[in-house]
């Protein structure tokens, strides 16, 4: 059984902001498989299913995101889990927007959803899949009012992306496993495909050398032969 925890702030006034990716994600999730939020636990709503073989109950929080480690930490005892077996879901300043990554472990890295999760569980050895959402463009900006601000145009867009890949990340880690997601999700798609064009340019320039090499030793045959040729007829 895997617990996927969606960090966000309950209430509608929060509900497009860049710090509820993580109840956004799980939303699409149980929207993806037809799940219903029918269910409330140790101060959380629910939804569960499954995902292959693996029983999957989807959380949010709705301590507010800066007490998100009591939800967790109560559902991890009720259901008799192990801290490999939660996947946290929160947003990350220190990403660019739309970009995820997938880790089986690590700190807080300053999100206090994060860091009192870490403190009820006793260990920060749990995999977590942050949802970049950029620093704010201005320092005039406070990192409280931009992560509680909703993004709009292009960077509603490249979010809205992110979350779409994270969904498919945690289905990855679910049914292929942790190590096999990480590698795909931690690919910048972008940075795969620059590096995919490199790799097919050296390809073409390999191709192109070998060619003018064999034409340039056919080349050198071909003179070889010819005096070969010519030194024969003269000694008629």
């Amino acid at each position: 059984m895997k617990l996927v925890i969606g960090l966000g702030n309950p209430g509608a006034e929060y509900e497009r902001t860049r710090h509820n990716v993580g109840f956004r994600v799980v939303d699409k999730l149980a929207a993806k498989h037809g799940w219903k939020w029918n269910e409330r636990r140790s101060r959380a709503v629910l939804a569960s299913g499954a995902i292959g073989s693996e029983k999957v109950v989807l959380v949010k929080p709705l301590t507010f995101m800066n007490l998100s480690g009591q939800t967790v930490g109560e559902l991890v005892r009720w259901y008799k889990l192990s801290p490999e077996d939660v996947l946290v879901v929160n947003d990350e300043l220190d990403l660019p927007v739309g970009k995820i990554r997938l880790r089986g472990e690590g700190s807080a890295a300053g999100h206090n959803g994060l860091r009192d999760i870490i403190a009820h569980l006793h260990t920060n050895q749990f995999p977590r899949l942050r949802v970049g959402i950029g620093h704010p463009r201005s320092s005039r900006i406070q990192g409280r009012d931009h992560v509680l601000s909703a993004p709009s145009g292009d960077e509603r867009i490249l979010l809205e992306t992110g979350e779409d890949r994270a969904v498919d990340a945690i289905e990855m880690a679910i049914t292929q496993g942790l190590e096999r997601a990480m590698n795909v999700a931690n690919t910048d798609p972008e940075e795969a495909a620059r590096k995919e064009a490199a790799r097919l340019q050296r390809l073409k320039e390999r191709e192109e050398r070998e060619r003018l090499r064999r034409e340039a030793e056919e080349r050198r045959q071909a003179e070889h032969d010819e005096q070969e040729d010519q030194r024969h007829t003269e000694g008629q």
